[in-house]
């Protein structure tokens, strides 16, 4: 039966051998996993890391959406409070009817 790690535990390894304080082997006895599993490990998170500091174009279109809906909601709250403030001024006097 295969163990499956979960992508803390392989994240966590891969740092610990990024570090570079103990060799693979010291750390493949420690958690109980297989050398060549943690160089696999390794290897994938080597490879992804650039994608990491990249945006998409999709990344881009939800920025500018969740922005845009933001601006409106704000819009809209600018305007009942307009109204709010206006209706204030005449309910207490402070602005000729």
């Amino acid at each position: 039966m295969r163990k499956r790690h979960s992508a803390a535990f392989k994240a966590q390894i891969v740092q610990e051998v990024l570090k570079e304080e103990k060799t693979i082997a010291q750390i493949a006895s420690e958690y109980g996993v297989h050398p060549t599993q943690i160089s696999t490990w390794k290897a994938a998170a080597l490879k992804g890391l650039p994608s990491l500091f990249e945006k998409t174009d999709s990344d881009y279109r939800t920025e500018k959406e969740e922005h845009e809906k933001q601006l409106q909601e704000l819009y809209a709250q600018i305007g009942r409070l307009t109204t709010q403030v206006a209706w204030l001024k005449k309910k207490s006097g402070l602005e000729p009817p």
